[in-house]
């Protein structure tokens, strides 16, 4: 694994995730209470047992740029690192990143300095946990260019996603992105012959699809980027691999889920509420590393919790909080009913709000339904926020409805008795 690199790509603008990507990039966006969407991918890496990391970003870098400084800090006996490289004009380019593979063509020079043997591109708006050393290993073993992680979907879902098949020995033989008809999808379904040969764990008839993690013979890489047309994997590149390379795919056993829109990321959010939630972040050999804030843990008087997360520095008075996330120094004052709310808390403890602004948090006798609060904002009291009228998009003063959940911005203010 010394000879191994991780480039993860941050992201364009983040757009379906806007307004949690208002002012943060994609990567930085705070997930399960006390995280940030950095730490998952970096963590897999690190589990993996490589700890040189490159995250490619371009938009709005500063807060990630703070995150991973304060964050990933290795020893002076370690080689390890994690390097923001945030797109910039040279003499020989001035274009923003075009896509996935114009982003790493673009920062090739930098991933191959340190010369590995392989990168791994793994993707910074995903939640799962992967055995990245067993991907790698069957890399090896199957002398392949490129492996790429799959995961099986059901045809319903694949509409929105790369499609692969594979031969009974795993090798890639046809890659779609996004097919729509139903045609193509009967064709690329998996047959009993390929599950049972390739042991990936799917039932016939469903699909591949890809998980937009790579593994690259390092010399492939550089030739695909250089001599092959296009800017992103899985639309251009990866297609045209498969007639010039030896491309396999490695079958995923465990969760995955892309949170790139506001829909998919307040349901992988809610999901991490159940009792026993499909992604255990409470494992004690994969735990998702993060920056140690040295917090108290969290107050909570007198109210009702069913299937929620309770993050450090909590404050909860008086309340009933259900299937919700509150985050770091988050605060719920009495009276209020927060239901199926990720509320990302807080960047530091308040003494008192300046005058006429409502206290940090969420006000007293608030109902909160199906949303998500960002960090810094101010909830006052009275309010109902609940899409009473279930809208699936609007703009309003300090709130956003995207996907039919309310979203309050990062650090805005929503007056007293308001209601959505």
């Amino acid at each position: 694994m010394r000879d191994v690199v991780t480039a993860i790509l941050g992201g364009g603008q983040g757009t379906r995730l806007w307004p949690l990507t208002r002012d943060r990039a994609k990567p930085a966006v705070p997930v399960a209470g006390k995280f940030r969407l950095i730490d998952v991918p970096i963590s897999n890496s690190l589990h993996g047992g490589v700890d040189r990391i490159f995250v490619l970003t371009q938009f709005n870098s500063a807060s990630l740029h703070r995150h991973i400084a304060q964050t990933y800090r290795f020893d002076m006996f370690s080689d390890g690192f994690v390097h923001i490289l945030a797109a910039e004009q040279s003499l020989e380019n001035r274009d923003w990143y075009q896509g996935t593979a114009d982003a790493v063509r673009q920062n090739m020079h930098r991933l191959v300095d340190i010369a590995p043997a392989e990168i791994i591109i793994l993707s910074g708006d995903q939640l799962y946990l992967m055995d990245l050393a067993g991907c790698l290993k069957q890399h090896r073993e199957r002398n392949a260019d490129i492996s790429i992680a799959v995961k099986p979907v059901s045809a319903a879902e694949a509409g929105g996603l790369g499609i692969m098949r594979l031969d009974r020995d795993g090798r890639l033989v046809e890659f779609v992105e996004k097919p729509q008809d139903d045609e193509a999808k009967s064709r690329l379904a998996l047959d009993d012959g390929t599950v049972d040969a390739t042991g990936i764990n799917a039932d016939a008839g469903s699909l591949l699809a890809s998980m937009g993690i790579y593994v690259f013979r390092t010399e492939v890489l550089v030739r695909l980027l250089d001599e092959y047309e296009g800017d992103d994997f899985g639309r251009d590149l990866i297609p045209q691999a498969v007639t010039d390379f030896s491309v396999y795919g490695y079958g995923h056993r465990g969760y995955w889920r892309d949170i790139g829109t506001i829909k998919s990321f307040h349901e992988a959010s809610l999901e991490l509420t159940r009792r026993i939630p499909a992604l255990n972040l409470y494992d004690p050999d994969f735990p998702i590393y993060t920056r140690p804030r040295f917090l108290p843990g969290s107050k909570v008087t007198d109210c009702q919790v069913h299937e929620s997360i309770l993050s450090d520095g909590t404050l909860a008075e008086g309340s009933r909080l259900s299937s919700s996330i509150i985050g770091i120094r988050g605060v719920v004052r009495s009276g209020s009913e927060i239901e199926r709310t990720v509320i990302m808390g807080a960047d530091k403890f308040e003494d008192a709000p300046s005058p006429g602004l409502p206290g940090q948090g969420i006000g007293h006798d608030c109902c909160i339904r199906n949303a998500i609060v960002d960090k810094n904002a101010r909830v006052g009291d009275g309010c109902r926020l609940v899409n009473k009228d279930g809208v699936w998009d609007a703009d309003g003063a300090g709130w956003f409805i995207r996907d039919g959940v309310i979203v309050v911005a990062r650090g805005e203010t929503i007056p007293a008795g308001t209601e959505v």
